[in-house]
């Protein structure tokens, strides 16, 4: 290793000469020697030896190094000035809001202190307890609440409330001012008042505002007097008005107002009531004057004035002198005192007195009358029950005869060919059906006033019904050359069958008997899950008056009821009927611009198949190998029946009773197809108990069918529960033909 002389002229510790206290100039100055030393020494040394320049450029490093520390010194030393400026300004500025803040209190007229989260005092201004000057100068910034607490209560200024110590005082403003927030009004010495207002600030701190609210504390009360006075002068106008005698009592029993109705109910003069005259002594003028009731003695009122909770009111009716009655009313006020009134009573007890004799009489009137109007409906009810039996009678005599003649027309139909004397019998065939109808007409009216049509409410189907009544009502409505046009609707109605296709009848042959020319159209609207069906016609029209009166029964516009024309009866049935279903019937109708019937009713989701599949033939289309047994004690019926069915092919048995029925089978062991048998039978079985001891001798598909007049549903009722089939009278040729169609496919294959 090279070892490098020792530089006389170079300082033995260049660090130490580069002292951190030197200003910049000196520093340099230091620089430029050790660089001029440095050359010396180079310069002094061989030229083979390199340990001069090393520490040439050792230097040059070192001020480069010494340079950038300078820069940095000097760049902290202008920052650390900044700051000390901004922190002067802000100094300043704190001392200046200090000062306008402490200018800001001092001009509230308000006393203000603020405690810090310590509950140490920061500032208050000079009216903060004013009003106890004798602690005013202890009181400035660093006393602790405790100390303020202390000095507060030591005042001889502060006025305690009433039965409370200076300690408790100490102890309710410690107390309080744990909370958040409160206010509370102090008293001070010469009747002056401070409310003390403590606000917690958001730092943990405490805001107290004191003002003094003597003035408007006296200016209250003195409004609440003036007002008080108004309205004890308001109450005793409202008493005096009243025509009751009232008096009212405080909490301690004694008199605050009454009116003069009290004096003259109770005959004192009204000296003698005074205010802050207790309740005992009323009572005694009471007790002395009045009549209670037996087990509510005077020391009733006594014992519920006295009392601490009155939950009831109290009410009892005494009596004076003369005959006269008073009504005594007391209930407890808000205060704890009570409202007393008097009301004379007297001339309402004497009404109520009149009044229950009035009632005594009239309901021995009534118990009169009751028994008069029950003789009369029973005997109405008898009217009534020996009419539907009539009209069931009068029917089955009527279509027994009708039934026969319209077999007899039907029979003949079928052997004279010629159309002269078939034209006859056309016509005549056309009045057995409109006598037929008018009877049938009489008998709904008659079942529906009496109120014994029983119904099967179920889906319907309106399409087959419609296209029946199409098949119905053309040939009349072409004979009168009108148009008929019925809307096809798939829809399904809840509805009774029977009752819904007469209303439809009725309401198509209506407006074809009024339409003289145009058209008559059946229409089907849906209205939500409603179904309207509409009948339109084009005729007369119907004036708004007489809207009501063609529901009646009897009664029609143009013409005097009439065999031919009909009595009157379709809208009666028709009006009668929808109410019985529940259908909403409706009418738009204005003379010259036609009428329209409505019917409307529920609809069902639910497919519902009609059991008439629509028109039939008059005849059946060849002879059928069938038999059928009759069973009719009317002979005239008993040869139209037979004279018709023999011309079909049908073989015929007939008897007249059931009993003869049954013992022509049990010896016979004869099995008709069909068993046609009248109900009323004369003595002995019916036709239903014929028809039920038939049931187990006949085969299964022998059809069994009940002629009769009588179209009570209770009756019906009693056919379906035996499996019978109805065949109400008069019978017409086409129904006969289909029923023994139905026998015909029903029957077993001829060996």
């Amino acid at each position: 290793m090279t070892r490098v002389p020792v530089l006389p002229d170079l300082p033995a510790d260049i660090e130490a000469m580069l002292r951190p206290g030197d200003d910049p100039a000196r520093r340099h100055e230091k620089l430029v020697r050790i660089v001029q030393s440095l050359i010396r020494q180079i310069e002094d040394l061989p030229d083979d030896h390199g340990a001069g320049y090393a520490q040439f450029q050792r230097a040059a490093v070192l001020e480069e190094e010494v340079r950038a520390r300078t820069e940095q010194l000097e760049h902290a030393l202008d920052l650390l000035n900044a700051s000390n400026a901004q922190l002067s300004a802000a100094l300043a500025e704190k001392e200046a809001a200090r000062r306008n803040l402490a200018s800001a209190i001092e001009t509230m007229h308000e006393g203000f202190a603020l405690f810090d989260a310590s509950d140490v005092m920061v500032m208050c201004n000079s009216r903060f307890n004013a009003l106890l000057p004798d602690i005013r100068d202890r009181l400035s910034p660093g006393l602790t609440f405790e100390e303020y607490l202390a000095l507060a209560a030591s005042s001889r200024h502060l006025v305690l409330p009433e039965g409370m110590t200076r300690a408790g005082w100490i102890e309710m403003r410690r107390r309080r001012h744990a909370e958040r927030h409160f206010i509370l009004t102090q008293g001070m010495a010469d009747g002056r008042l401070v409310q003390v207002s403590e606000q917690r600030t958001g730092d943990g701190g405490t805001a107290i505002i004191q003002t003094e609210v003597t003035e408007l504390v006296r200016a209250e009360r003195a409004l609440r007097g003036r007002m008080l006075d108004d309205q004890a002068a308001i109450l005793q106008a409202t008493l005096e008005h009243l025509p009751l005698g009232v008096c009212l009592f405080d909490g301690g029993l004694r008199l605050l107002g009454w009116n003069s109705n009290l004096s003259q109910m109770l005959a004192l003069p009204l000296p003698r009531l005074r205010r802050g005259m207790h309740f005992d002594e009323l009572w005694q003028q009471i007790r002395r004057q009045f009549v209670f009731p037996a087990g509510q003695g005077a020391h009733s009122l006594l014992s519920w004035a006295r009392s601490v909770r009155r939950k009831e009111s109290y009410r009892t009716e005494v009596t004076l002198g003369a005959g006269r009655t008073l009504a005594i009313f007391a209930q407890e006020i808000p205060d704890g005192g009570f409202v007393m009134s008097l009301d004379d009573i007297t001339d309402h007890k004497r009404a109520l007195y009149e009044i229950s004799r009035a009632n005594e009489t009239l309901e021995t009137r009534v118990q009169e009358r009751t028994m008069e109007l029950k003789d009369a409906l029973a005997r109405a009810e008898r009217a009534n029950a020996s009419r539907a039996r009539f009209v069931a009678a009068v029917g089955h005599d009527l279509m027994q005869p009708l039934s026969a003649a319209t077999l007899y027309v039907g029979s003949l139909m079928e052997e004279i060919a010629g159309a002269g004397p078939r034209a006859k019998l056309d016509k005549i065939q056309r009045s057995l059906d409109s006598v037929s109808g008018l009877i049938e007409a009489l008998l709904d009216i008659s079942r529906l006033e009496a109120g014994q049509a029983a119904l099967t409410i179920e889906p319907v189907a309106l399409a087959p019904m419609l296209e029946q009544l199409r098949a119905e009502f053309a040939p009349l409505a072409e004979q009168k050359g009108l148009e008929l046009v019925l809307r096809p609707a798939r829809a399904t109605v809840l509805s009774d069958r029977t009752y819904l296709r007469r209303i439809l009848q009725n309401l198509i042959s209506n407006a074809i008997r009024y339409t003289d020319r145009g058209r008559v159209m059946v229409a089907v609207r849906m209205r939500g899950d409603r179904l309207l069906v509409q009948v339109r016609d084009s005729g007369r029209g119907i004036a708004e008056k007489d809207h009501q009166v063609i529901f009646a029964e009897f009664r029609r516009l143009d013409a005097k009821a009439s065999a031919a024309e009909g009595l009157g009866l379709g809208l009666a049935i028709v009006d009668r009927a929808a109410s019985l279903l529940g259908h909403r019937l409706s009418l738009r109708s204005a003379p010259g611009r036609g009428s329209t019937f409505s019917v409307e009713m529920a609809t069902t989701r639910q497919g519902a198949s009609d059991a008439l599949a629509g028109p039939v033939a008059a005849a059946p289309a060849q002879a059928l190998c069938l038999t059928a047994l009759i069973v009719e004690n009317d002979q005239g019926m008993t040869q139209a029946l037979t004279q018709l069915l023999e011309q079909w092919g049908v073989d015929v048995l007939d008897v007249t009773s059931g009993e003869e029925a049954v013992a022509l089978i049990e010896e016979t062991g004869v099995e008709p197809d069909l068993c046609l048998c009248d109900y009323q039978l004369g003595a002995g079985m019916d036709g239903l108990e014929c028809l039920k001891a038939l049931a187990g001798m006949l085969p299964p598909h022998s059809g069994r069918w009940l002629m009769t007049a009588n179209r009570a549903d209770a009756l019906a009722q009693e056919a379906a529960a035996l499996s019978v089939e109805l065949l109400t009278k008069p019978i017409l040729p086409a129904t006969l033909a289909r029923i023994v169609m139905a026998a015909g496919r029903q029957a077993r294959p001829v060996e």
